[in-house]
């Protein structure tokens, strides 16, 4: 459909990357070993063959250069006018000219030094030809640096241009800035024009698609035009102008009648008639957008008739009409893109007059008179006034009614769910289209089982009655307990030694409370308090001996345990301890003519052999256990056969390093590598 894609222009390379890429690839692809001693003809025919090729891989890049950018007097006018619009037609041609002349230059070097290299006479001679040869070719090409990075941005600038199908059904929107252009075109298709609320968001060309009646329609978004003389409109205004003026389309002149814009409609009318030459002989329909701010209707009188001009000079538009208004629908048309009122409206209005137009203008080539004297349509005629009504078989009558009945909408989940609360509410029946033999079993509830067992078989029907029970039971035994605890002795019937006692008693138990409540909330946290802290003395050994004394027990092991345990201790070489066997004197006397070795084995605590289960573990039994460790040893086999560290480690290792397998192998060295 597009014929000018500007996207596959070659990359222009600077002048000093051209040099680089023609002098390397002159050096890859040429040989380059030659000795003094060889044949003169041979040393000739090696520089020659370097000049010819590097001249000839400039003459291709430069060929490829001038041929891929478009000749502005072979494009269609509208791309040539654009890019002179954009680019200045005579920098563009001056730019390929130089591309061109240099081309040639280098092509007389080229040819100039290969006859030089007929008659060196040494290798040394020969050189130096080739190397001024190659010289000046370069020189050319630094001379035209400028002129191919002038290219380059061209191709850049070009490869962003939007691609306009110059002859296929188009339509044109344009008017001042800021009246709705880009939000009508982001409406009907899929493009995405920046829509901003201040004059001239839209710099430049934008291209959308839409479709009317199975067929393509390209929708061009313009820039805002002023009204102002020709020589003062800037790049973005003339490439508005170029499209007007060369593309055959259907235009939208879009007015802004309630001046939201910046500019009142008489402003718009001048700028209408201004460059109204540019719509001759396209259909033209004027757009009144934002009539949700200002209706059609409640416009002033004077506004209403400077619309009515417009309508006027709209309707001397239309081909085939000579200038007469004879018919005006779909010439003024009104419409709101913010709450999209008549935008679907205008769309068709300009997709029917330019589909119209055009097939009058091919009623009227050439080619038509040739395809029509190919057709013939035949018109019957009645041949009397009787009416013959067409005979419709009763079976296909009957089989039509059957497929209308069929063709009900059914019911389906999302119907049923709208209707009964929808989501969240609604729960759907999985069980309804259940294939049974009876129906009534759909609702049936379906066993639960577990662990092979059906578990309606564990319930007790009278269960809600046993907990009631145990519940009425536990509260009284609640009750019980808390008459228990309330009683308390009120000390009248002890005796004055015994209130004492009792008096301590509660003392030593509150202390008890309130230590075991403090060690309870540090918990294991608690840092040993060092003896310079301990000013009260309460944590002692002495202490401690005192009140196991003081209970009636012997305090002689627990200090004991307690140096062993203490800090200071801590350099010292802990004692083995015999405590195991203190309780049975005769294995104690069996012992002690043992060797330290067997001794060190005796008092060694026992491990669990693989096989046993340590709870935990999650293993039904040791035989279960040994198997799953034997198929966790068979899957790293595999792994640790090929040394990897893990299932993640996928490192390939160097097979051959290159130390080893590269190079000339001499005498000696086969060995080793």
């Amino acid at each position: 459909m597009v014929q000018y894609n500007f996207k596959k222009i070659t990359v222009v390379p600077s002048g000093k990357d051209f040099i680089d890429i023609i002098l390397s690839r002159t050096q890859r692809q040429t040989p380059t070993v030659v000795h003094k001693g060889y044949a003169i003809s041979r040393l000739r025919q090696f520089y020659m063959r370097k000049v010819k090729f590097t001249q000839q891989n400039f003459h291709e890049k430069l060929s490829t250069i001038i041929d891929e950018f478009p000749r502005l007097d072979d494009i269609h006018p509208f791309y040539g006018d654009l890019l002179h619009v954009l680019y200045n037609k005579d920098h563009y041609k001056l730019a390929l000219s130089q591309i061109n002349t240099a081309r040639n230059l280098i092509g007389k070097i080229a040819k100039d030094y290969v006859r030089l290299l007929k008659y060196g006479d040494s290798l040394y001679r020969c050189k130096c030809l080739k190397v001024a040869a190659l010289g000046r070719m370069c020189t050319v090409i630094k001379r035209i640096g400028p002129s191919l990075a002038y290219l380059e941005q061209i191709r850049q600038h070009m490869a962003r241009l939007p691609s306009i199908d110059p002859n296929t059904r188009t339509i044109l929107i344009c008017g001042y800035p800021n009246v709705g252009k880009s939000s009508f075109i982001n409406k009907i298709t899929r493009a995405d024009v920046d829509v901003q609320p201040y004059a001239f968001t839209t710099k430049s060309l934008f291209v959308g698609h839409t479709d009317y009646k199975y067929l393509r329609y390209q929708v061009i978004d313009t820039p805002g035009i002023l009204d102002r003389p020709f020589e003062d409109r800037n790049i973005i205004e003339m490439c508005s102008i170029t499209a007007l003026a060369h593309l055959r389309a259907a235009v939208l002149f879009f007015l802004d009648i309630s001046g939201s814009c910046g500019y009142s409609i008489a402003q718009q009318a001048v700028l209408f008639h201004n460059i109204k030459s540019l719509f001759m002989n396209k259909p033209l329909i004027i757009v009144c957008n934002k009539t949700d701010l200002q209706p059609f209707d409640e416009l002033s009188d004077e506004d209403k008739k400077l619309v009515m001009e417009m309508k006027d000079e709209a309707m001397k538009t239309v081909i085939g009409q000579g200038g007469e208004a004879i018919n005006d629908d779909g010439v003024l048309l009104t419409m709101s893109t913010l709450t999209e009122d008549g935008v679907i409206a205008v769309k068709n209005a300009a997709c029917e007059r330019l589909l119209n137009q055009r097939v009058e203008l091919k009623m009227k080539s050439k080619k038509m008179n040739d395809c029509l004297n190919r057709f013939h349509v035949a018109i019957p005629k009645p041949r009397d006034q009787k009416e013959r009504l067409p005979c419709i078989p009763q079976a296909v009558l009957e089989a039509k009614a059957k497929a209308a009945t069929e063709k009900e909408k059914r019911k389906v989940e999302k119907d049923l769910e709208n209707e009964n609360g929808g989501a969240g509410v609604y729960s759907a029946n999985l069980r309804k289209n259940y294939i049974l033999a009876n129906d009534e079993w759909k609702e049936d509830i379906m066993p639960e089982i577990y662990d092979g067992h059906n578990v309606a078989d564990f319930i007790d029907p009278d269960i809600l009655h046993r907990l009631e029970e145990l519940e009425r039971e536990e509260g009284l035994r609640l009750e019980q307990e808390a008459d228990d605890d309330d009683f308390e002795m009120d000390g009248k019937e002890l005796t004055p030694e015994e209130q004492e006692a009792l008096a301590e008693i509660r003392k030593k138990k509150s202390l008890l409370v309130q230590h075991h409540r403090i060690k309870k909330s540090t918990a294991e946290s608690r840092p040993t308090i060092p003896r310079k802290f301990d000013k009260d003395m309460k944590f002692t050994s002495e202490r401690m001996g005192r009140q196991l004394s003081a209970l009636g027990l012997d305090p002689t092991s627990a200090i004991n345990r307690a140096h062993s345990r203490s800090v200071s201790r801590r350099g010292r070489k802990r004692e083995r301890s015999l405590s195991r066997e203190d309780n049975d004197g005769d294995a104690m006397d069996m012992d002690a003519d043992l060797p330290s070795k067997k001794l060190r084995m005796r008092t060694r605590s026992r491990s669990h052999p693989p096989s046993d289960v340590v709870p935990g573990e999650g293993f039904k039994d040791s035989a279960q256990k040994v198997k799953a460790v034997k198929l966790a040893k068979k899957s790293v086999k595999k792994r640790n056969k090929d040394a990897r560290r893990g299932e993640a480690d996928r490192v390939i290792p160097t097979l051959k390093p290159k130390h080893l397998f590269s190079g000339k192998r001499s005498i000696g060295k086969t060995s080793r590598r």
